[in-house]
């Protein structure tokens, strides 16, 4: 049944390979079950709703990649975006004063507007129209960000320090040697070709990490969820015209950062064609924009593609049978929070690494005899891990496609959709 459902022989997988890819993925990305509630928390009024939070982020995570897995049958999984969580906090609702019922109405808000774009095949035809090599950079930029989380994850890289924008990390430090133990275990088994090598690296590093009390095992293995935040986002305030602003900046963010993950990992996944093209692109894209409205529904800021679906994928993930583990996975969470805390940031640092250098093998596909079209695609991949922004990347790369073409008398090539999103870039920048 789940062969013929998910045609898992047609994409050279089987049943073992996909239900641990969606367990690798799971475990890659399961520190939003409880990074999300705390960065929510700091908005007034919630200081104390983190079970809440909780309860809300594993609902926003595992409805939109259940159906992303089982409508689609595409190892993507969405929960609520890193990024944008924090703006929402700091920017909007602490900075500016607005009410966190009213901030999940926004999110609710540009999810809508993006499912609209793909029901009109605007957010498609976008899509289609980013030249091979854009693409190409940013399957490339994005395994980059992907390494530079998992360095930092690892304590092996250090930002903000104050002789540095980036520095390195000390190995006086026992969480770094906890995520180095894992690093050289997980490269070890990768090289051996071992079967579930990335998985077996979290394993031992967890194991490794609750030996050197890294990481603290948990006092109670189940919780009751508490669904107290769910459906209290203010849609009607959030169509003030003086949010209209901070809704086209969220939508911009959330749509090519989303887009941008897509592409990536649905590269590395064998998704797409020659021409960079992925089947069922439409109906990925509105699984994605429901998903946004799906995270301000249930109180959990917006739900977006998940650049750690990457991880699923390099442990053979290529179907939505990955996907839909990872969403049965997050309902169990609900109920088995405390037990998922335990694995730390070094134990999945690893796998984001060796992901990352995956990613970094379509670098060979851009073509760098023709500048016009190398440049932007440098400027591209170099500026998604640097910006800590997929979206800024994008933008950085249109622009500069744009402005070479026409330096190089080309501007006939320049398609009109590029030059609109460019311009919506352009002044999403000037806004922020």
């Amino acid at each position: 049944m789940l062969e013929r459902y998910f045609r898992l022989r047609q994409r050279g997988t089987d049943v073992r390979t996909e239900l641990t890819a969606g367990l690798t993925t799971f475990m890659t990305m399961a520190y939003i079950i409880f990074v999300n509630p705390l960065i929510l928390s700091n908005i007034p009024g919630l200081k104390h709703s983190v079970p809440a939070l909780a309860a809300g982020t594993c609902l926003a995570a595992a409805v939109p990649t259940l159906l992303m897995g089982l409508w689609t049958n595409t190892p993507y999984a969405l929960a609520p975006g890193m990024g944008l969580n924090g703006v929402l906090a700091f920017g909007v609702c602490l900075k500016n004063g607005v009410p966190w019922p009213t901030a999940m109405g926004i999110v609710v808000v540009e999810g809508l507007i993006i499912a609209l774009l793909v029901l009109t095949r605007t957010r498609e035809a976008i899509m289609n129209a980013i030249p091979l090599s854009l693409k190409q950079a940013i399957s490339v930029g994005i395994g980059l960000f992907i390494t530079l989380l998992g360095m930092v994850n690892a304590g092996l890289v250090k930002m903000n320090s104050p002789a540095a924008p980036l520095t390195y990390g000390s190995f006086h430090d026992k969480a770094v040697l906890v995520a180095t133990a894992g690093l050289a275990i997980t490269l070890i088994l990768f090289t051996l070709r071992w079967r579930s090598a990335l998985l077996l690296g979290i394993i031992l590093t967890t194991l490794i990490a609750l030996a050197a009390r890294v990481a603290v095992p948990p006092k109670t293995l189940l919780t009751q969820p508490d669904f107290s935040t769910f459906g209290k986002a203010n849609v009607l305030a959030a169509l003030n015209p003086a949010l209209w602003a901070t809704i086209l900046a969220f939508i911009m963010s959330d749509f090519f950062d989303a887009m941008g993950t897509i592409i990536g990992v649905g590269r590395q996944a064998g998704l797409v064609d020659k021409e960079g093209r992925l089947p069922r692109l439409r109906d990925i894209l509105f699984v994605d924009g429901l998903a946004a409205m799906w995270g301000g529904i249930c109180g959990a800021s917006s739900t977006t593609t998940y650049i750690e679906s990457a991880s699923g994928v390099g442990e053979g993930g290529r179907t939505g049978l990955t996907s839909a583990v990872v969403g049965v996975l997050f309902l169990v969470a609900l109920f088995f929070a405390p037990l998922v805390s335990v694995v730390p940031a070094q134990a999945t640092a690893p796998a984001l690494i060796v992901v990352g250098f995956l990613m970094l093998a379509h670098v060979r596909e851009i073509p760098f005899e023709r500048l016009e079209e190398s440049l932007p695609a440098f400027i591209t991949l170099i500026s998604i891990p640097l910006t800590y922004s997929i979206a800024r990347g994008i933008g950085y790369g249109f622009i500069a496609y744009l402005l070479l073409l026409l330096a190089r008398g080309r501007w006939r090539e320049i398609n009109p959709l590029l030059v609109v999103v460019s311009a919506l870039f352009a002044l999403s920048f000037t806004l922020e």
